[in-house]
């Protein structure tokens, strides 16, 4: 395989802290992007919204992101202070059998070298950037700047926010960090005209929604039989007993199971459990921008620790999670928005379980939440 000669390119750092060689320039002034790496999940994207607005603020120019991940691009593109977003297929694939990393290096190297946040930690990310040309001394790398005890990952990302790289440590930049904590993610005018269209057409214009998230990540991996295992699993009998107690909380809800097209089975099969007229199952039918425009919609979202019930959070949708073994104190849902947040989380012996959770548990935190929205159905309508 011929190999592109300037990724063969030495690469310096001279005394003053510029990028030796001819066809590296020097850093960037502070009129250039931040760039931040995060290849993570969909929760964790949304999460990273935290880091993407503080940043913005700081340096007074959009970020640019480098991702991975299907769903990286639709959540964050248009998102206030997103610049580019580049999105990488595999991180581990051999560099000379990986197109979209060879493309990533050229990116990087065309854009110049500018304050960048690694916020993963990934040798082959930390290889792929020297491979550009980003000197360690241009990264604020996770790696130095830990978890605090009992401190929230948006927390986190605020704190490392506010570290400037060692190359721009001359002059720091003259934006402030932002009044606001927690993550949040502003939903365009188009993709709310685009879910009005989706629900007139399925019949749910006006109503009330009541949204369902069973599924997660490891529900996608493997079939309905797998479900014991995963330390995220909650039974179906039990969703279908919560969805039979709140599906007259108000009278005129529907209720949306959401997903993503794995998931539709397990979906399916709550609703045959539940035997409730007014459930939809839409795992089928849910892409990225819709998901996000339907969450600032509805009145409460019932999830797992998951990447929605973030992003409930992110657009103020009230949202109640049930938790297994993970951390609330690190992975609670926090938005910007101030939305209510319910967490559910049970001990079986000495060790947190969802499967200790019961249905009162669940419907008593609904009912605590009372009616989110006060307005009429008419005030649905765009």
């Amino acid at each position: 395989m011929k190999r592109d000669k300037r990724d063969e390119d030495s690469i310096t750092l001279e005394p003053d802290g510029r990028l030796g060689g001819a066809s590296h320039p020097g850093p960037a002034t502070g009129g250039d992007r931040p760039l931040a790496v995060r290849c993570g999940a969909f929760g964790d994207m949304v999460l990273l919204t935290a880091l993407i607005r503080e940043l913005h603020a700081r340096w007074g120019r959009p970020v640019d992101v480098v991702t991975s991940g299907p769903w990286s691009e639709p959540l964050l593109a248009g998102q206030p202070g997103v610049g580019e977003v580049f999105v990488l297929r595999s991180r581990k694939t051999p560099y000379w059998l990986a197109p979209d990393q060879r493309r990533l290096v050229r990116w990087l190297r065309a854009r110049g070298v500018t304050a960048t946040w690694l916020c993963d930690d990934s040798e082959p990310m930390r290889a792929l950037l020297a491979r550009a040309g980003v000197p360690a001394r241009a990264v604020v790398d996770v790696r130095d700047h830990p978890l605090l005890a009992g401190e929230h990952a948006t927390e986190q990302w605020r704190r490392i926010a506010a570290v400037t790289p060692p190359l721009w440590s001359h002059r720091d930049p003259p934006g402030r960090f932002t009044d606001r904590d927690g993550c949040e993610l502003v939903v365009a005018d188009a993709e709310r005209r685009a879910l009005a269209a989706w629900l007139e057409r399925r019949g749910l214009a006006g109503a009330p929604l009541v949204l369902i998230q069973a599924g997660n990540k490891r529900t996608m991996r493997r079939g309905l039989r797998r479900l014991a295992p995963n330390p995220k699993y909650w039974p179906s009998e039990r969703w279908a007993a919560v969805i039979r107690a709140i599906a007259d909380e108000p009278a005129d809800a529907r209720i949306l199971l959401l997903g993503t097209g794995p998931e539709f089975a397990l979906n399916e099969e709550i609703t045959a459990l539940a035997g409730v007229a007014r459930v939809h199952n839409v795992a089928d039918d849910l892409p990225v921008g819709r998901l996000i425009a339907l969450l600032e919609r509805a009145e409460a979202l019932i999830s797992v620790d998951s990447g929605p019930a973030h992003a409930a959070a992110a657009v103020g949708c009230p949202t109640i999670v049930l938790f297994g073994r993970a951390s609330p104190s690190l992975y609670r849902p926090r938005g910007a928005a101030g939305a209510p947040v319910r967490l559910i989380r049970r001990e079986a012996g000495a060790e947190a379980t969802m499967l200790a959770i019961a249905v009162d548990d669940v419907v008593g935190a609904w009912r605590s939440l009372g009616r989110p929205l006060s307005a009429s159905p008419a005030s649905y309508r765009p």
